[in-house]
């Protein structure tokens, strides 16, 4: 059982360390951890995924992950422009669904083969984990609608028209 005495200079080292940490920087509060240095530093290569950057981070400011396919396997980041709209800033891909072959990401499951095939170019590797590749390929305005389009169109019209049917019947 504490005394008195040690109960209060406890609350007053409590005191001094709050004092001390609050008037730190959020780097100097990083460094003063036990395990600040020895961070493993973002790209080392130690994470689940391989990254594919289709365009640069510095054109978004806010971001958010979507599970493509089956959860945890192969995921999209998207980022919000300033002119609030939105578009792939890099894939995921997990190292359970490709490997490196000679520098290149190689798809082991039909999902990630799917994902690498859409790039606009193959993914060339950066370091450890880091890819970069071109987002998918323009199409010329010749060749619009594409067929894929025009499928889309298609669905859209018949879903629009079960709804109106629904809501009159």
């Amino acid at each position: 059982m504490a005394t008195a005495r040690q109960k209060a200079v406890a609350r007053g080292n409590v005191r001094k360390a709050q004092r001390t940490w609050r008037s730190m920087s959020s780097r100097a509060r990083a460094r003063s951890q036990p395990e600040g240095r020895a961070r493993t530093k973002p790209g080392a290569g130690g994470g689940a995924f391989f990254h594919i950057e289709v365009r640069p981070k510095s054109e978004f400011k806010t971001f958010r992950t979507q599970d493509v396919g089956k959860e945890g396997g192969i995921e999209r980041v998207a980022g919000k422009r300033a002119s609030g709209s939105w578009s792939t800033q890099k894939w995921l891909i997990g190292k359970d669904h490709a490997h490196v072959e000679g520098g290149t990401l190689v798809g082991d499951t039909v999902d990630a083969r799917r994902v690498l095939k859409r790039l606009g170019s193959p993914p060339k590797r950066i370091r450890a984990d880091r890819f970069k590749a071109q987002d998918r390929p323009n199409v010329p305005e010749r060749a619009k609608p594409t067929t894929a389009q025009r499928q889309a169109r298609t669905r859209n019209i018949r879903k629009a028209r079960a709804a109106r049917a629904r809501k009159r019947g």
